[in-house]
């Protein structure tokens, strides 16, 4: 495969893999369990939901490491093997995608709140995005990306660690916004803008939002993020915000009905388009469909 950046540098649109925690609910992820202990436990699971999303069309798949950090893994018993877990994501997917697609290493936030704010001192922040990062680099992730961010300060943390381990990893870093009468804020109260600077200025090569929006709400956010960034920019979006149907939730917008906004975000300019929660293989097979489509328009 050419080079991630590259092609996003050169014009192209990747297509991202969709959400991960649902498709391993559905293969036996139970309420309370750690989502990365299967990375030990049962990575052909990894290798199944991986294929499924390659045969959509994805071009590149996250790994099982969304809460990797020894801060999250501690409420599980599992921060003494922060590296096993993360490095073991990474090796189970590298044969799966066999050159298909780059292996992109999940970072989410830690969980914590950071003084003064919270109780948890940006030191110890910083050093276990620094353990985690750097078993999943080492492992042979092709991307990093730190995602779902509302901290600017924890997002700025994490890719400062990435980039004490490797200055040359594409590094991907979004986050995640709320609608205002002022405009889009994170919750703690970044707007687009200073995501962008600050992000950039810490080391990453791309940046957008993933995550808390649907697609529509998604467009808005990405002509500020087209606007404001040096670099390309991504959108991962919810398949809108989860409904409450007879006890179950329930995500309502279609493949199709996201596919038919594609178009809109490439003619922004969005380098990379994928889904979040709620998107399953077929929403991904339809944003391929689209994004191939518009190649040909």
């Amino acid at each position: 495969m050419r080079n991630f950046l590259e092609r996003l540098g050169a014009g192209e649109t990747l297509c991202g893999d969709g959400a991960w925690g649902t498709q391993l609910i559905a293969r036996g992820l139970a309420p309370g369990d750690c989502p990365e202990s299967m990375n030990l436990t049962r990575p052909e699971v990894l290798v199944e939901v991986a294929g499924l999303y390659l045969d959509a069309g994805a071009d590149l798949i996250t790994t099982n490491t969304f809460g990797g950090s020894p801060l999250n893994l501690a409420a599980y018993g599992f921060d003494d093997r922060t590296e096993e877990v993360n490095r073991a994501a990474v090796e189970a997917l590298k044969p799966a995608t066999d050159g298909r697609a780059y292996v992109s290493a999940s970072i989410g936030p830690t969980g914590k709140i950071l003084e003064p704010y919270g109780d948890t001192p940006a030191e110890v922040v910083a050093a276990a995005f620094h353990r985690q990062t750097g078993a999943l680099i080492e492992a042979g992730a092709e991307i990093v990306c730190i995602e779902t961010m509302i901290d600017l300060r924890e997002a700025e943390l994490a890719v400062r660690a990435a980039r004490t381990h490797s200055n040359d990893i594409p590094l991907i870093a979004t986050m995640t916004f709320d609608a205002t009468p002022q405009g889009y804020f994170t919750t703690m109260g970044t707007t687009v803008a200073q995501a962008c600077t600050t992000l950039v200025e810490a080391g990453a090569d791309a940046v957008g939002s993933n995550c808390g929006n649907g697609i529509d709400t998604m467009i808005e956010i990405a002509a500020e993020f087209t606007w404001h960034a040096s670099v390309p920019v991504l959108i991962l979006s919810n398949a809108g915000l989860p409904e409450n149907r007879a006890g179950e939730l329930v995500y309502p917008e279609s493949p199709e009905y996201m596919a038919d906004r594609v178009a809109e975000l490439i003619a922004l300019g969005v380098g990379l388009i994928g889904g979040c929660c709620g998107t399953t293989p077929d929403h991904i097979r339809a944003i391929r469909a689209a994004i191939d489509q518009s190649r040909h328009e």
